[in-house]
């Protein structure tokens, strides 16, 4: 690896199953995940990292999707990973789409779970921004045709969370459908949120850029050439990554299982998680031919 630092944070079991966690835009290691003791029961060991630009790690200039599984890499090395799974929430969706499509993990990633994930800007046939909320429409666009107007406001919103973190929290209320407030209305869920986000932008909104930039612009890799298991969630209400995205991904990923949960949105993602891990951490299973030297 270069010179970059990557902030990495564990919990859970310690010899559990290593599995990644990739939060989403803008987001942090410290973004909300299961409590220990919980992770602990499930035999998990959770893996947690800052995004090059966010929270304690060094920005990665022009970085791209695909630039995760690099640093993937760096950490499951580090960590002396010989088998691991990785989970991505929102923008978090296509990095850890990135490491499944990756021949870098071949033998050594086992599975792949994605919520509430965008599509590629560029899918054919799909209507990108429908159903889409105003603020993330404003972002993307933006991050397609205005860069500097880009920068200059997630620079505003970013100070505007170093001082007061629950102000991005509060910033989404106006988009929230009812599902959506139902979660965030809690008040453990929102303290999370909100610490999640200031640690994001403890040194400013370069990773919050660098995301909006790289989600917009090809992704480096092709989500049809993923050959693990794959399983795609998505609330139906979700007012941020609509469903039609994870539909469309579903479409392109060979063998992907898909859930469409109904009367639920973007943050419900952090509700499924646990039984998204329990699903990444079951043995895979080989199915074997019962006649002599059959096996399929």
């Amino acid at each position: 690896m270069d010179d970059r630092t990557l902030a990495v944070e564990t919990s859970g079991k310690a010899d559990g199953f290593p599995i990644f966690l990739m939060h989403g835009m803008p987001g942090s290691r410290s973004g909300p995940k299961p409590r220990s003791m919980i992770l602990h029961l499930l035999g998990i060991r959770l893996i947690c990292y800052d995004r090059p630009g966010y929270g304690r790690s060094t920005r990665h200039p022009r970085r791209r999707v695909v630039d995760a599984v690099r640093d993937v890499h760096a950490i499951a090395d580090h960590l002396e990973l010989d088998a691991f799974a990785v989970v991505g929430r929102s923008g978090g969706g296509p990095h850890a789409l990135a490491c499944a499509a990756s021949d870098l993990f071949t033998g050594r990633l086992t599975r792949a779970a994605v919520l509430v994930s965008p599509a590629p800007t560029d899918a054919p046939g799909l209507d990108w921004y429908a159903g889409m909320a105003p603020s993330n429409v404003q972002a993307y666009r933006e991050a397609m045709s205005d860069q500097r107007r880009l920068i200059e406001s997630l620079t505003i919103r970013a100070d505007r969370t170093r001082r007061d973190p629950a102000s991005v929290v509060s910033f989404l209320d106006g988009e929230l459908s009812a599902a959506d407030r139902n979660v965030v209305e809690d008040v453990a869920m929102r303290r999370q949120l909100a610490a999640s986000f200031a640690e994001a932008v403890r040194f400013g909104a370069d990773g919050w850029i660098d995301d909006a930039l790289a989600l917009s612009q090809d992704w480096g890799f092709d989500p049809s050439s993923i050959n693990v298991p794959v399983r795609l969630w998505h609330g139906a209400d979700d007012a941020f990554s609509p469903v039609s995205h994870a539909r469309w991904l579903k479409s392109q990923i060979p063998h992907a299982e898909f859930e469409e949960q109904p009367g639920v949105g973007h943050f419900a993602a952090m509700l499924i998680l646990p039984d998204i891990l329990a699903w990444l951490a079951t043995p895979q299973v080989d199915l074997v031919d019962a006649r002599p030297g059959g096996r399929v």
